[in-house]
């Protein structure tokens, strides 16, 4: 059985390759510094202009209020989706966005729709 690799950049753009994301840590602190942001019951999405004809993402999901790995990577997982599908709507900035409050008990599809929510508000 072989395994077939989709790439992280398809035809239409919409993937999540190393472009679309902010890795350094002085990127995170100046666009943390911007004092820009969008809040929600669980998250705050921070934004600063970057420059770029694209917009990028990281993500910031703590231990403290999202206990369990899988959690986390929940969280990750339906950030980057929405960031994925919505990029092409975002005015080209740098986003961060950031668990604030605990997670425990919310359903998947509340939390998906709270991430897509905040990043509607900054296309608009």
């Amino acid at each position: 059985m072989s395994v077939v690799r989709i790439a992280a950049e398809d035809g239409d753009g919409a993937g999540f390759g190393k472009a679309f994301r902010v890795r350094r840590a002085e990127e995170f602190s100046s666009i943390l510094a911007a004092r820009r942001a969008f809040r929600s019951a669980h998250f705050v999405l921070n934004h600063a202009p970057n420059g770029l004809d694209t917009a990028r993402l990281g993500l910031i999901v703590g231990r403290k209020v999202a206990k369990a790995a899988v959690l986390r990577n929940l969280v990750k997982r339906l950030a980057r989706e929405a960031f994925r599908v919505l990029r092409p709507r975002l005015p080209p900035s740098d986003l961060i966005l950031r668990v604030v409050a605990p997670l425990q008990g919310i359903e998947r599809r509340n939390l998906r729709a709270e991430i897509e929510a905040l990043l509607q508000r900054l296309a608009a």
